[in-house]
């Protein structure tokens, strides 16, 4: 099965003397990575060695932003008013896209971070904060978020690119969005089912739900997580089934 599909990773998502081996181990087997900018996890030599990382492997290099949650690891949902949280977020953008240029790359893309991506798929508000946000330092980047979810229409409101993210370690609930990793099997571990699954993804447009159920997507960008058990292992095997 050949195809041309990107396939990211969230990366950075540690700190200074404790850079994760993850990292390395993976990113021979991605085409993109979103960049932790130090709100849920990171700190400046992180993000420094992880932005050479990614150039030395030629991997587009995204922003990853979140709400200011070191304790959560970003995966708490935090009551902002929008002001600040476009605030936020361009801080964020602002210093990985400094980074980047400084360092000889150009920043790709922007992802949001946990609970602040999957609030950005369903609360206009929040979405409409990140857009403003992104357009203001540069809108010729391009968002990933979730396939076939609210955002993209506030993308498409403001003439910003959307990429359209599927994940092919994390099981779904009928109604398209992330099973919470707050209940059991919200990630997958096994390879072979994540292998299954991105095939069906990219042949059928389509995944199966955690209840059964058979959900269209469009698919532009897949996201494989570097701290899932065997990571670098599924990425691998990803990456022969897309070379074959």
């Amino acid at each position: 099965m050949k195809t041309s599909i990107d396939i990211n990773c969230d990366v950075g998502e540690s700190y200074g003397k404790n850079t994760s081996q993850y990292d390395k181990d993976i990113m021979p087997y991605i085409s993109s990575c979103n960049i932790a900018c130090g709100f849920h996890s990171g700190d400046p030599l992180t993000i420094e060695r992880t932005i050479k990382l990614a150039l030395k492997h030629n991997v587009k290099i995204g922003a990853h932003p979140s709400f200011p949650d070191l304790q959560g690891f970003g995966r708490r949902v935090m009551n902002i008013p929008s002001e600040e949280l476009r605030a936020i977020v361009r801080y964020q953008i602002a210093a990985l896209k400094g980074m980047v240029k400084a360092l000889g790359g150009k920043l790709h893309h922007i992802k949001p971070h946990g609970a602040l991506y999957n609030l950005a798929a369903k609360d206009e508000k929040t979405a409409e904060a990140i857009v403003k946000a992104i357009v203001s330092i540069d809108d010729g980047l391009i968002l990933y978020g979730l396939s076939g979810s609210l955002i993209e229409g506030i993308c498409n409101k403001y003439d910003l690119q959307y990429a359209h993210e599927a994940f092919a370690d994390r099981n779904y609930e009928e109604d398209g969005s992330l099973r919470s990793r707050q209940l059991k099997n919200a990630v997958i571990h096994d390879e072979k089912a994540v292998v299954r699954q991105v095939k069906m993804m990219i042949e059928q447009g389509k995944v199966i739900a955690y209840t059964g159920e058979a959900i269209s997507l469009k698919v532009d960008t897949i996201c494989i997580h570097s701290d899932t058990k065997d990571a670098a292992q599924l990425a691998a095997g990803i990456h022969k089934v897309l070379k074959h």
